[in-house]
């Protein structure tokens, strides 16, 4: 029983106001909603939405959430899957009231079945899979009825139970429902129930020779567990009809369906059987690559639960269909998500990705400092702390030029600039191998500029990172973009390759890079902003004598420009 106030609740979306209004009319007198996960494979952030939706209905009107996974088709699904799904709910921060299989019902299921035989609504059918197809017509042409459809309910009865039992192989029979083979409705027209399927099941084994379809196992499980509001995907509303036809027969508990649409994002792929593609061909390594928004990539990368549920909170509830529309949320949404989050909670560190050595030759040969630095200007309570300086540092490659065009105000001979927490620094000469290429800058400190002002009021242009390179952490740093160049890459037609698709900047390793003494001994999970590069989470991958950091996103988007790239 709803226990609270209906009237001081305020819905923020359609599906809300809905639940809303069967409480207030007596449809129902309390709220039980469910997730329905199948254990195929891993979850991604397109999950997240229609997860989310059922749970903060569920908690807006004190009710309770079940997770059921919809195990019934065995030859894909394993216990793995249900752990890493449990695993990545519990990280999102959803909880659930139950756990539950849609297999815990293949018992009752198959009772209800047998009584839909015996009222003459539902038969076994000898028909082939194409012939079942081909009879089943067209949008404007009414189908077939099967030769098998007037069976003896004794006939049928006994078949079923020989096609439960093993007796027949695979496609070789079927049992359907008995509605109307001329319904407009293409999905009414005798529906199939059960198919005959000799694998084995990670939950029941091999007790089972025929598993149900998606069509009659969910609103009856829904049914069964007494779900109020069956809260899925806009294109499942075309099944709707069938959803209530079953229930109606049965004379069993009503749940209610609603749809919503579901989340589409650019340059991204959200179909899970397009995704193992990728993995089997081994366009990426595994569903945790950071390049996938799977949720094990998005946490491997760095993203956290807080941006997930704000990219959701933002994108918000619809009925329109985004597919049909063309309306697609852009991936830049989520990107800016997860940099909100982060410029609030994540500690500075200074990193130099591609090293370039720069040498003070007036600074004292065995002076060490440590320069105060803050941890991060947006959390006054994270402090300060102490990071070395010395003669001989590391900074970046693009903050160098010898001959700079004009507007480049970085370091370049004759130039002052500020190196961040420490001094000016002004640059006299460089030094070069045998082809040409720099390998080591030198350049004067104004001792009178420590902590990086100067007493006489002189300003510079610009302030460059750095470390000290016999304090130095070496690292490899992985920088992740985009994994697809193509903005709705599931729409990738039968027989194009997605490689042709892929962005070849959305992976660059490099294995030569420095971070200041403050990260060694970092775990795996802690994520820190670069200053002046981006945000970085450090990978499982890391060793005790090499971290290795992913990058989560750029500090700004680069998007814009690689796209711009790309057409010229």
């Amino acid at each position: 029983m709803v226990d609270i106030d209906l009237d001081a609740l305020e819905p923020t979306d359609f599906i809300q106001e809905a639940v809303l209004e069967d409480l207030k009319n007596g449809r129902f007198n309390y709220v039980r909603t469910r997730l329905p996960p199948e254990p195929n494979g891993y979850l991604h952030i397109g999950h997240v939405k229609a997860f989310l939706i059922d749970y903060n209905t569920a908690k807006l009107f004190g009710g309770e959430l079940y997770l059921r996974f919809d195990d019934t088709n065995p030859a894909r699904e394993e216990t793995e899957y249900v752990d890493a799904i449990k695993e990545d709910i519990q990280w999102l921060g959803i909880e659930w009231a139950k756990e539950t299989y849609a297999s815990d019902y293949f018992e009752l299921l198959y009772e209800w079945a047998i009584r839909l035989i015996k009222i003459g609504l539902a038969y076994v059918d000898d028909q082939s899979p194409e012939e079942v197809s081909r009879n089943r017509g067209t949008l404007t042409e009414p189908g077939i009825e099967s030769p098998f459809r007037n069976r003896s309910v004794e006939e049928n009865l006994d078949l079923l139970e020989r096609m439960k039992n093993g007796a027949f192989p695979e496609g070789s029979r079927v049992l359907r429902a008995k509605i109307d083979m001329s319904h407009p409705n293409m999905v009414m027209r005798d529906p199939t129930m059960y198919r005959i399927m000799h694998t084995s099941h990670h939950r029941t084994g091999s007790k089972w020779c025929i598993y149900p379809m998606y069509d009659w196992s969910h609103g009856q499980n829904d049914s069964m567990e007494g779900i109020t509001h069956s809260l899925c995907s806009l294109e499942y509303e075309i099944h709707r009809p069938l959803y209530e036809w079953f229930l109606e027969h049965l004379g069993e508990f009503k749940s209610r369906q609603i749809e919503f649409s579901r989340l589409n994002m650019t340059y991204t792929m959200m179909s899970k059987r397009k995704l193992r593609k990728l993995i089997e061909e081994g366009i990426v390594k595994d569903w945790d690559d950071p390049r996938l928004t799977t949720l094990r990539g998005l946490r491997r990368r760095g993203y956290t639960p807080e941006a997930i549920l704000d990219f959701n909170k933002r994108t918000g509830v619809s009925k329109v269909n985004i597919v049909n529309s063309g309306v697609m949320v852009d991936y830049a949404l989520l990107e800016a998500c997860i940099r909100d989050d982060l410029n609030k909670r994540a500690l500075r560190k200074m990193a130099v990705l591609k090293p370039l050595k720069l040498v003070i030759d007036n600074y004292p040969e065995d002076q060490v400092e440590e320069m105060e630095a803050i941890n991060n200007p947006e959390d006054e309570s994270a402090g300060t702390r102490k990071v070395p300086f010395s003669k001989v540092l590391y900074i970046e490659q693009d903050d160098f030029l010898e001959d700079p065009p004009k507007k480049f105000y970085r370091l370049f001979p004759g130039n002052e600039v500020r190196l961040r927490y420490a001094y000016f620094i002004t640059c006299t000469d460089v030094v070069k191998d045998e082809q040409g290429n720099i390998i080591e800058v030198h350049c004067t400190f104004d001792p009178e500029t420590h902590g990086g002002n100067a007493p006489d009021g002189r300003r510079v242009k610009s302030t460059i990172h750095w470390v000290s390179a016999q304090h130095a952490v070496p690292a490899e740093v992985r920088l992740y973009d985009r994994l697809f160049t193509k903005e709705q890459p599931d729409d990738v037609e039968n027989g194009e390759e997605y490689a042709t698709y892929v962005n070849p900047a959305s992976l660059e390793i490099i294995e030569r890079a420095f971070a200041e003494p403050g990260l060694a001994g970092t775990q795996p999970g802690e994520k820190f902003q670069f200053e002046r590069t981006g945000y970085f989470c450090v990978d499982p991958d890391s060793k005790e004598n090499k971290l290795v950091f992913n990058r989560t996103v750029a500090l700004r988007d680069s998007w814009a420009k690689f796209q711009e790239q790309q057409k010229n």
